[in-house]
């Protein structure tokens, strides 16, 4: 058989099925799957046996926040939202690395755990305007064809209180921001209808998605959430609206989650978690089975908001499982879905798994199924995007594409 430029072989490979077979790629696509002993392709690689997974998704980080690449520093913030907000303000520009080579360093580390799907949030307000939307693209450019990533305007600084903010919103996004984001509408710009038709009719005007950050608890949140339900229906935008933390949803009563619940699940909105370390957490099986999707991911990386480095989407998804009380390989395998197939379709990526025709993202790792995975979260060995292979560790050097030039350990970047 004639071999066929821009393919790659991958023989025998455990899926997380159980089966054992050998995955050619095409392109960017799964050719086949299965036992394929006269298939040929320019590049060959014997897995043996190791675990086949789907690319890894991160469904929300902040790229211009993050402090990689600078020696350590101490977490010195309030313990409040606005407290935190107040602080990094203060303190972002004196920061000795430039937002791109702090976002640079973080990009690498991420494609090198796999992860070919994330979300940025990147802060847009009238101090810095729109200086690290364009920085945050500029690095994006460099890491095409390593990992896909969208950017959502995001107003930190709130709305309605920071005047001017409305007209940068529409600006990025008119620049090619993905998605609109928001925040606490009541809490921060003291008027939640307001907030919300300014988001709401900017994602309309541009067609663009949404993704607010909704930290108010309670039955003010949960009210919030309603009204976000009702934007969605009306503007038909099922599918294409995302709630992040939604702490509320851990703190109001039966009856109340219900109803919330409900509206959400007809509306299409989406509910994103960090599984974060001391806030209450939305009930993960609760919402799935009322048909609300949930997906997850890192929020903050070592930053002025939080000091920890969670960048591993397996061990998002082990925080959200243990969390969660996670214990059935059933379970454990939707940790694993927030982090890969769940998330994919949250955030509107065409992706439908290890499968003939789907988009070939994957990684290899040792383990023999999911739910190990997720419990152990194992070193990458191969990291595949779009049929490419970006990082190779199975001689503990890592290989990639330009320009993410990897050297040691996967966690020493």
């Amino acid at each position: 058989m004639p071999l066929i430029a821009g393919t790659l072989l991958l023989r025998n490979a455990l899926l997380a099925d159980g089966r054992s077979g050998d995955i050619l790629m095409t392109g960017d696509r799964f050719a086949d799957i299965g036992n394929l002993e006269e298939a040929a392709a320019e590049r060959t690689i014997d897995l043996a046996g190791d675990l086949v997974l789907p690319g890894l998704v991160n469904g929300h980080v902040h790229l211009d926040k993050t402090l990689m690449g600078l020696p350590w520093r101490g977490h010195e913030a309030q313990g409040s939202v606005f407290g935190r907000i107040e602080n990094e303000k203060r303190l972002r520009g004196g920061l000795a690395l430039p937002v791109a080579q702090r976002a640079r360093a973080l990009l690498r580390r991420m494609v090198a755990c796999g992860t070919v799907l994330a979300r940025t949030h990147v802060d847009v307000d009238p101090d810095i305007g729109l200086l690290h939307i364009h920085q945050v693209r500029e690095v994006l450019d460099e890491f095409a064809g390593l990992i896909d990533v969208q950017v959502v305007a995001f107003p930190q600084s709130g709305i309605l209180g920071a005047p001017g903010t409305a007209k940068l919103l529409d600006a990025a996004l008119a620049e090619g921001a993905n998605l609109i984001g928001g925040l606490d509408p009541a809490a921060k710009d003291g008027d939640a209808i307001r907030h919300l038709d300014i988001v709401f009719g900017l994602a309309e005007k541009h067609r663009a998605s949404v993704d607010i950050h909704l930290h108010d608890g309670g039955q003010l949140g949960a009210h919030e959430l309603e009204l976000v339900a009702e934007r969605t229906l009306a503007l038909g935008m099922a599918g294409r609206v995302t709630v992040s933390h939604a702490y509320c949803l851990a703190e109001i009563d039966q009856v109340t989650f219900g109803r919330v619940v409900d509206r959400l699940a007809s509306a299409g909105v989406a509910i994103f978690t960090s599984a974060p370390g001391s806030a209450p957490m939305p009930p993960i099986r609760l919402l799935r089975n009322a048909g609300v999707r949930v997906f997850a991911g890192s929020d903050n990386i070592r930053d002025l908001w939080y000091p920890y480095s969670v960048i591993d989407p397996l061990e998002v998804a082990m925080l959200a499982g243990y969390r969660s009380d996670f214990r059935t390989d059933d379970d454990l395998n939707v940790a694993l879905s927030l982090v890969t197939t769940e998330a994919a379709v949250a955030m509107e990526y065409k992706y439908d798994g290890i499968v003939p025709g789907g988009r070939a993202d994957l990684i290899v790792l040792s383990a023999t199924n999911g739910p190990e995975a997720v419990v152990e979260r194992p070193p990458r060995k191969l990291v595949v995007k779009s049929g490419r292979i970006v990082a190779d560790w199975r001689h503990g050097t890592a290989l990639t594409l330009p320009p993410v030039a990897l050297t040691g350990s996967q966690w020493t970047v």
